[in-house]
């Protein structure tokens, strides 16, 4: 109560008052040969012209954040579809736009195999693990606490599996867990936690793929509370 009524004296006394312009950056994240990949843009305009940046911009004054976000995922994927879209943190320091005062909301999206195919030719898939340094802004930051968040929902979460196609084998789920922690997982325990796990709640198919020269593997699809 007491802020509300203060604010008016601060605008009448001419104080200091930000008046930041707001953008969306989106992390696109896929899976390439088993390792988490993000899709960067070169800058074309200053500041930090040439150098790769996350796919975002400003607003426009009849959208809001989460329909800005879905312009750029078509904007930079053609024809997005099976994506997983959710806001993730709000980045203001002062200084992270040399031009002036700007907030940005923070999405990230994970992107099927199929989409991922589509990306324009001025954006490229890049390994978080191999980013091409120095990024514009703040975004070799924002990505890392991106990844960070996304290794801690594993848990949680049925957030791996936005990453595989309806049907998938347990060997395919652990290959997107291992990429996003950037580290092996033993293959017993692994299968043990993800099927006595109420968290996940996996249903068996009566269906089966071929991965390698063993026997068919079996396919598992996720709940129908979870599947859209």
């Amino acid at each position: 109560m007491l802020e509300s009524q203060t604010e008016p004296a601060e605008l009448a006394a001419g104080a200091d008052v930000a008046r930041p312009a707001v953008t969306v950056d989106v992390v696109m994240l896929t899976l390439v040969d088993g390792d988490l990949h993000i899709l960067l843009v070169p800058r074309q305009q200053p500041p930090f012209v040439g150098q790769w940046a996350l796919a975002g911009s400003f607003i426009r004054a009849d959208e809001s954040l989460e329909t800005a976000a879905q312009r750029q995922l078509r904007q930079h994927l053609h024809e997005p579809h099976r994506i997983y879209l959710e806001q993730l943190y709000t980045f203001g320091a002062p200084e992270r736009d040399p031009r002036t005062r700007v907030i940005t909301v923070v999405y990230f999206a994970l992107v099927g195999e199929a989409s991922a195919h589509q990306a324009t030719a001025g954006g490229r898939w890049f390994s978080v693990n191999q980013l091409p340094l120095p990024l514009a802004f703040d975004h070799e930051g924002i990505i890392h606490y991106t990844v960070a968040r996304l290794r801690g929902k594993l848990d949680y979460t049925t957030i791996a599996f936005r990453l595989l196609p309806p049907e998938f084998s347990l060997s395919e789920l652990q290959l997107v867990h291992e990429a996003i922690l950037n580290r092996k997982l033993d293959k017993r325990n692994f299968r043990k936690k993800i099927l006595t796990s109420d968290i996940f709640d996996l249903h068996e198919t009566d269906r089966t793929k071929m991965e390698g020269p063993h026997r068919p593997a079996r396919l598992y699809r996720m709940s129908e509370k979870f599947a859209n």
